[in-house]
C-alpha cells in the first residue's frame, strides 16, 4: 500500500456478498411475463371494437453492440442482455435479447432502444445502463408483420467520464498487490490461451504456497456525487471477491462488495454498482478498488484470470 495510507486506521465494513448465479428461467420468465400481459391488454382491448381485431406489429431485436475508441474508451466488450424499447416515448418494456415483441402501432414510428444490464450480475436487478446511449430509428409497422431493427449499435455517453482504466497491455501496471498478499499478478503471453484480447491479461496462479491474493488500485479516487460502476472481464476457476477501501480523514473502511463464482473456463463481462457502498459511511472522501480471493481447498491449483477493468461516472459539471 502506498505510504500515505499505512497509519490509518481501519474500521471494517461488511457488506452482504451476492453471488452470479445463472439466470436463464428468470430471464425468461421476464420475456414471458411481458408477452403475456401484453397480449391481455390486447385481448380485452378488443372487446371495445364493434368490428375489427386489432392486430399486432411485431419488432424484432437481435442484440445490442458496443462501439468505442478503444484509446480513451477501452474495450468494446459488453454484456448487453436486454432492451428497453420505447415507440414515439411511450416505454413498451424490458425485453431480453433476442427479442420480438408486440406492438399495437401500425406506420412509420420513431423507436428507442436502451441498451439493458444485469446490475452486478443478477437476473432481478435489470437496469437500462445509463452510461451507454439509446439507440434511435424509425421504422414502418405493420399488423401481423415482423419488423427487424437490424444491427444495433450503442456507444458511450459524452458525459461518462473513465475514472480508471487497465488492460493489462501498458508498461505500467495500475494494481499493487497488498502486503498481506502471497500471490502476485502476472500477466499472460501474447498469443496465449489465456489472453482475452490485445497482448496480455492478468493472470494469479494459486497452489499451496501462494494461497492468498489481495490487491487495490494504485491511485486513490474522489468520491463523486454520481453513480460509480467497475466493468470487467474474469475468467476464473476460484472465487474472487470485489470491494473498495473508502477513506476518511482518520478512517478507513474495507467493504467487500460481491464474489464472483468460478466461470468454468469462460470469459464474462460483469457491471458491479459501487454507488451505494462509496456512500454508506459520512465523512468518506475517497476510494480505491480492491480484489482478493483464497485458493480453495479443494484444488491443488487455481487460476484468476481478468482483464479490461473499467470505473466509468458522470463528467462533473
Amino acid at each position: 500500500m502506498n505510504n500515505n495510507t499505512k497509519n490509518r486506521p481501519l474500521s471494517l465494513s461488511v457488506i452482504s456478498d451476492f453471488n452470479l448465479y445463472d439466470d436463464m428461467i428468470y430471464g425468461r420468465f421476464v420475456h414471458y411475463f411481458f408477452l403475456s400481459g401484453f397480449l391481455l391488454i390486447v385481448a380485452s382491448s378488443c372487446e371495445k371494437f364493434s368490428g375489427d381485431q386489432q392486430i399486432p406489429a411485431w419488432l424484432s431485436i437481435d442484440s445490442v453492440y458496443l462501439t468505442t475508441d478503444y484509446y480513451t474508451q477501452g474495450t468494446s466488450s459488453q454484456n448487453i442482455t436486454d432492451a428497453w424499447v420505447y415507440v414515439d416515448d411511450e416505454f413498451i418494456g424490458t425485453f431480453e435479447l433476442p427479442a420480438r415483441l408486440p406492438i399495437l402501432k401500425s406506420g412509420k414510428h420513431h423507436i428507442k432502444v436502451w441498451p439493458g444490464i444485469k446490475r452486478n450480475g443478477i437476473a432481478s436487478t435489470r437496469v437500462s445502463y445509463n452510461f451507454y446511449n439509446p439507440v434511435e430509428k424509425d421504422l414502418k409497422l405493420a399488423p401481423d408483420s415482423t419488423t427487424k431493427t437490424g444491427v444495433i449499435r450503442t456507444t458511450y455517453q459524452t458525459t461518462t467520464s473513465f475514472i480508471w482504466r487497465e488492460d493489462f497491455d501498458d508498461v505500467s501496471l495500475t494494481l499493487d498487490t497488498t502486503g498481506r498478499s502471497v500471490a502476485f499478478i502476472q500477466r499472460t503471453s501474447p498469443g496465449s490461451p489465456y489472453t482475452l484480447e490485445g497482448n496480455h491479461s492478468g493472470m494469479v496462479v494459486f497452489d499451496s504456497v501462494h494461497d492468498f491474493f489481495e490487491c487495490q488500485t494504485h491511485n486513490e479516487y474522489t468520491i463523486p456525487a454520481a453513480p460509480v460502476y467497475l466493468e470487467m472481464n474474469f475468467n476464473i476457476s476460484n472465487p474472487l471477491t470485489v470491494g473498495v477501501f473508502t477513506y476518511g480523514s482518520t478512517t478507513l473502511y474495507q467493504s467487500p462488495i460481491m464474489t464472483l463464482n468460478p466461470t468454468n473456463g469462460v470469459w464474462k463481462k460483469i457491471y458491479i454498482d459501487l454507488t451505494t457502498t462509496l456512500n454508506a459511511y459520512s465523512g468518506m472522501t475517497s476510494y480505491r478498488v480492491y480484489f482478493y480471493a483464497f485458493k480453495d481447498q479443494g484444488l491443488k491449483q487455481s487460476m484468476v484470470l481478468f482483464d479490461n477493468f473499467k470505473l466509468v461516472t458522470r463528467k462533473s459539471g
